[in-house]
């Protein structure tokens, strides 16, 4: 891969050294010419001749491709929390049923099982250990009243990758179900949800497939669309949304049972022109390319006298990269960075966060750690 080239996609780096991808990433070029191309037809001729609905099920087996499920069982929604919020909603609870997640989840994959808790539904939280969650211990939190396991395939702060495979082999021996937030992983690493005996995943673009904020998918495993009820519900619903005045209440026999109403079709748009240029390049060569950088990162920072706390493990490293300054503040660095070098990183949970993607230069990551201020 020519990944020089492939910044032609992302003319951001015009302006910033990027490294927040796993913030609000820049869109790519061809997301955002999917979007323009909807934009001008529905500008010049809005709805005629425009197959939008049928442009929308091709981005649905797009999505279904990325993660290795048919498309039946993957539908469209407004972004991460919507799709969690339709499994913790949507199930059918009982007094004492619990919850196993962490401690180190973003909120989007926290408040809607706490929310659980007036229908007697424990949340049980496994404690981040040097920044990683052991397996073993979310293995050890599940007992025989444990519902569902909740969490992210990627940490949003530390950047740990879980290990989806041996926690849903597990989960399914035990009749768990298991629920991912995919946003920091999605794109960039594999996910196969049979292999991993993923249930549910809900994930938004707006991370590392570098499409737009509001434009998010959501998968049911086929096997659970009858158990899982849909929370909010509208004419696309139905297994005959077109039947308008027939009033047939029948929900659709796929995931799109979980839709309600019309689609955000310029974000949809968007979502597919970003997975089609990351099926182009293949995950699989993202994810080389990705650990390439964040270890030459890692090692750029600890060399300087930074404690890095992302672990750097084989199947456990991802596109993040975490660290911290016994003698600098975070914050203090990062606008350092962003005002005087336009090189553009977050904080989380007081840690400096980079986060580079496949057309971040080694170079730009040599100014990253050159240009941060010395022990």
């Amino acid at each position: 891969m020519d990944w020089q080239s492939l910044r032609n996609e992302f003319p951001i780096t015009r302006n910033y050294n990027f490294q927040n991808h796993a913030g609000v990433a820049p869109i790519s070029r061809r997301s955002a010419d999917a979007a323009r191309q909807y934009l001008q037809h529905a500008e010049e001729n809005a709805y005629l001749r425009g197959g939008f609905y049928k442009h929308a099920d091709s981005v649905r087996a797009k999505v279904a491709q990325l993660i290795a499920a048919h498309p039946d069982e993957v539908t469209f929604c407004k972004n991460t929390s919507d799709g969690l919020s339709m499994v913790a909603n949507g199930l059918n609870w009982q007094s004492g049923d619990n919850v196993v997640t962490t401690n180190a989840e973003f909120a989007a994959n926290i408040y809607p099982w706490q929310a659980l808790r007036p229908r007697g539904v424990q949340v049980r939280m496994v404690f981040e250990e040097d920044a990683r969650i052991p397996i073993e211990r979310l293995i050890e939190a599940i007992d025989n009243r444990t519902r569902l396991v909740a969490i992210s395939s990627v940490q949003y702060a530390s950047g740990f990758r879980s290990d989806l495979a041996t926690l849903g082999e597990y989960c399914q021996s035990k009749g768990v179900l298991l629920c991912v937030d995919a946003i920091q992983s999605l794109g960039v690493f594999p996910i196969d949800v049979k292999a991993m005996n993923i249930d549910f995943l809900a994930a938004d673009g707006h991370k590392w497939l570098c499409a737009p904020e509001g434009a998010g998918f959501f998968y049911v495993r086929r096997e659970l669309q009858g158990h899982l009820h849909p929370t909010v519900i509208g004419w696309m619903s139905m297994k005959d949304p077109s039947g308008f005045d027939k009033y047939q209440f029948e929900f659709a026999d796929s995931a799109k049972r979980y839709d309600s109403g019309s689609y955000n079709l310029a974000g949809v748009y968007a979502l597919g022109g970003a997975i089609e240029l990351v099926q182009e390049i293949g995950v699989e060569e993202i994810s080389k390319r990705l650990l390439h950088l964040t270890d030459r990162l890692a090692t750029g920072v600890r060399d300087k006298g930074y404690r890095v706390v992302s672990s750097r493990a084989p199947g456990e490293a991802s596109g993040i990269v975490a660290f911290f300054s016994d003698h600098h503040q975070p914050d203090e660095i990062q606008r350092h960075l962003q005002t005087e070098h336009r090189i553009v990183i977050a904080v989380r949970r007081s840690r400096l966060r980079a986060s580079p993607h496949v057309y971040t230069t080694e170079q730009e990551i040599d100014q990253l750690i050159d240009v941060l201020p010395k022990h």
